[in-house]
């Protein structure tokens, strides 16, 4: 069945199951891949304590928006009910600094991608590497809506094969059926090897553990497209199971197999653990599945600052100029993927200068600026639903949680460098709230 959009094009309705095949491939990408190196590093096999903390947090998002979406469908989800909670501030409040942290976000793919480049071409700068990245992308973007379905439909099948190919070379390795290495499984015996930097180590890894799950925002958008909005809960909490059981299988057996002080936050967990087990083929081939699973999330993020953009601009909450439309085969928004384009040349400018540590700034202002808005959909769904019961628990909990992973970026010099990044941005929009009310004010007047 399909159903015909605002844009006259049709859209074909989705199932339950799905959704959550779908929700899997916007979520699992370089926050998993690259950037879980990081959170290893910071906590060590306690990395998977702080991805089960990182879930039921998401989890808990995800099941107040899709609360929402069952009673009140919209397309822009969480934009718009951050505006019917408490008013225009908030909805550009949230617009803008979601489409902050989608530019970030798709910065840090860029930077993973040139990482994981450098795996082959090592004397390559990190920035020549961005740049080319960056124009496959927008070539991607100008195919069109079906180059752009074809392309991620393959690179979504890529991305679950990778991890599930690591799993089964990790057991065989584990095994010594083929390395005969079994002395080199690394099982923590006591707490201190589990917690080797205490619960500050913890503590500081938190929020590279909820940007592995980035994502779940764009999974509630698509949800409007269910057959039926009922199911928008049970799509999300098998998704969310099936991701949660994959990234903690598989990090559980990266720290097995060899040393935390292993890890580099430059090179993927999953090469750095099979690297060391005589297995040469393995590294080369995951790197390749590595960078076709980034460029698929990058593509997916160009589309969805695009979008939000759009959104803004047809509110009423960005230039309008930003959601004309172009003409032809090609029907895209033009200025507003021109606008994209500009923050993109920004990231590029930044992996030039700051080659060595701008994925863990990136990464830690983006991953910060995600969940400032996942803070605050929890914040306001109190205000447009009535919450009873356990899911009271289950709010404050996940608002906790993220609390705890924002104050957890001051503890590391390099995370407290994403934090000033993310706050500084949050300070600018909040000052061009403050500028913007008065016009909106007096255009509610004279209206």
């Amino acid at each position: 069945m399909k159903k015909s959009t605002d844009s006259g094009q049709e859209e074909s309705y989705l199932k339950w199951w799905q959704l959550s095949l779908l929700g899997t491939g916007c979520i699992i990408g370089t926050g998993f891949f690259l950037a879980s190196s990081l959170a290893i590093s910071m906590t060590g096999p306690a990395v998977v304590i702080s991805f089960i903390l990182a879930s039921f947090g998401t989890y808990s998002v995800y099941h107040f928006l899709a609360k929402l979406m069952t009673d009140d469908p919209q397309k822009g989800s969480f934009h718009t009910y951050a505006r019917k909670a408490y008013g225009r501030w908030a909805g550009f409040s949230s617009g803008w600094v979601y489409w902050g942290s989608e530019m970030l976000i798709m910065g840090s793919q860029m930077t993973a991608l040139s990482i994981f480049s450098k795996f082959w071409f090592p004397d390559i700068p990190l920035w020549i590497f961005a740049t080319g990245y960056s124009v496959l992308g927008i070539l991607v973007v100008l195919t069109g809506s079906k180059g752009f379905d074809r392309i991620e439909n393959i690179f979504g099948v890529v991305k679950i094969a990778a991890i599930l190919m690591f799993i089964v070379v990790a057991c065989i390795a584990l095994s010594g059926m083929v390395t005969k290495n079994a002395e080199a499984v690394h099982v923590p015996q006591t707490l201190s090897s589990f917690f080797p930097n205490g619960f500050t180590g913890l503590w500081s890894s938190l929020i590279y553990a909820f940007y592995a799950f980035g994502g779940i925002e764009i999974m509630s958008m698509m949800s409007i497209r269910l057959k039926d909005k009922k199911d928008a809960s049970k799509s999300g909490r098998v998704m969310l199971l099936l991701i949660t059981s994959i990234y903690i299988i598989s990090l559980g057996l990266a720290v097995l197999l060899v040393s935390v002080d292993s890890f580099d936050a430059n090179e993927s967990p999953f090469v750095t653990a099979l690297d060391k087990h005589q297995f040469p083929f393995f590294p080369h081939v995951f790197n390749g599945a590595l960078i076709i699973a980034g460029f698929s999330t990058m593509v997916a993020s160009l589309f969805a600052v695009t979008s939000m953009l759009v959104t803004l601009a047809k509110d009423g909450d960005a230039p309008a100029l930003f959601s004309k439309e172009g003409k032809g085969k090609v029907n895209l928004h033009l200025p507003a993927l021109g606008l994209t384009v500009i923050g993109m040349i920004v990231s590029i400018i930044f992996s030039l200068l700051l080659p060595e540590k701008i994925f863990e700034y990136i990464t830690t202002a983006a991953g910060l600026m995600l969940i400032y808005n996942w803070f605050f959909i929890l914040f306001y769904s109190n205000r447009l639903l009535e919450i009873k019961g356990f899911d009271h628990m289950k709010r404050f909990g996940s608002m906790a949680f993220v609390l705890l992973a924002v104050s957890g970026t001051l503890l590391e010099k390099a995370s407290r460098i994403g934090f000033f990044v993310s706050l500084a941005f949050v300070v600018v929009v909040g000052l061009v709230v403050l500028k913007m009310r008065k016009k909106w004010q007096q255009r509610s007047y004279e209206s």
